[in-house]
């Protein structure tokens, strides 16, 4: 990579300087986005976990194992709505789920 002179740095208006870093907080905001699905993802699979569990006990906490259900489709729902959102803001890239 190679430096702007110092001249030129700083005689870049607010303007000019927001259009250079425009692709770079594009692909962080992108990036924030991915790891949140990724939180998802991985939260999803505990409960998966803990609902198979369960349900391979002898006694089953109906209660409890519906309420996990519901966190599930809960986790789900906003896992699409994320992926839906991010399509829209970045319509160009294929956002993998």
């Amino acid at each position: 990579m190679k430096l702007k002179p110092f001249a030129e740095v700083i005689g870049l208006s607010k303007e000019k300087l927001s259009a250079a870093l425009a692709p770079i907080r594009a692909r962080k905001v992108r990036s924030q986005a991915e790891l949140e699905m990724a939180k998802l993802d991985d939260e999803l699979i505990r409960l998966e976990a803990e609902v198979q569990e369960m349900c391979a006990k002898e006694d089953i906490s109906f209660p409890t194992l519906l309420d996990k259900l519901d966190k599930a489709a809960l986790l789900e729902r906003r896992k699409e709505q994320y992926q839906k959102v991010l399509e829209e803001l970045f319509p160009s890239k294929s956002v993998s789920g």
